[in-house]
């Protein structure tokens, strides 16, 4: 993961806002509340905290992410703009703890997952993970790729050679898998489709 961004990093958010499309819409429809805490997990350069702790100056923004060489340029964006309501360390989404890594005593109220699932290995142990972390009724948010099916054939195939080339993918099984969740009662669920099927907004509320 390291040797994959240590030059990536530089120009990181620059190239991908062109196609990890929804991310802002995402941010703009989240529930945060002031002196929440609120975590993100894979958040790569902190390019999605930096906007929620600008916006939200009382809430508390957390973020993991696997890479250290990311982290970098998170922690360069904190310090530059003097973010004091953020904080990210480099763990594994599949193993962290709101109690162990972050030193908090209650759960989130919210944890967001943008365009991380679909570089996450292990992404089913990465939900049920971080559903362990969040408060009773609080919301779990993912923004990733959809499955494009009204998209063009060569633009779904170019597509996909292209994420492939950063260890990237589509996980088909990801809404089912939250779909189940909600018949086994763990909470409730509601997908938004964007840019009619390139990506999609999932709210998963925990039930309380």
């Amino acid at each position: 993961m390291d040797r994959m961004y240590r030059f990536q990093r530089h120009f990181y958010d620059l190239s991908r806002k062109y196609y990890l499309l929804g991310r802002d819409r995402l941010i703009s429809d989240m529930r945060i509340s002031e002196g929440d805490h609120i975590l993100e997990v894979g958040c790569g350069t902190g390019r999605n905290l930096e906007i929620l702790s600008r916006k939200y100056p009382d809430t508390r923004f957390y973020g993991l992410d696997a890479s250290s060489e990311m982290l970098r340029n998170a922690e360069r964006r904190k310090e530059s703009k003097a973010l004091r309501n953020m904080h990210v360390v480099r763990a594994l989404a599949e193993e962290y703890s709101h109690s162990d890594t972050f030193g908090l005593e209650d759960p989130f109220d919210a944890i967001f997952f943008s365009y991380s699932i679909s570089m996450i290995p292990d992404w089913e142990s990465a939900v049920e993970n971080s559903l362990r972390n969040l408060r009773n009724g609080c919301p779990l948010y993912i923004v990733d790729f959809f499955d494009q099916r009204s998209m063009p054939a060569w633009f779904r195939k170019a597509l996909v050679a292209w994420l492939k080339k950063f260890h990237v993918q589509y996980r088909p099984d990801l809404l089912p898998h939250l779909k189940q969740l909600e018949k086994n009662g763990k909470g409730s669920l509601k997908v938004t489709p964007l840019y009619k099927t390139y990506s999609f907004v999932a709210e998963f509320t925990k039930t309380p």
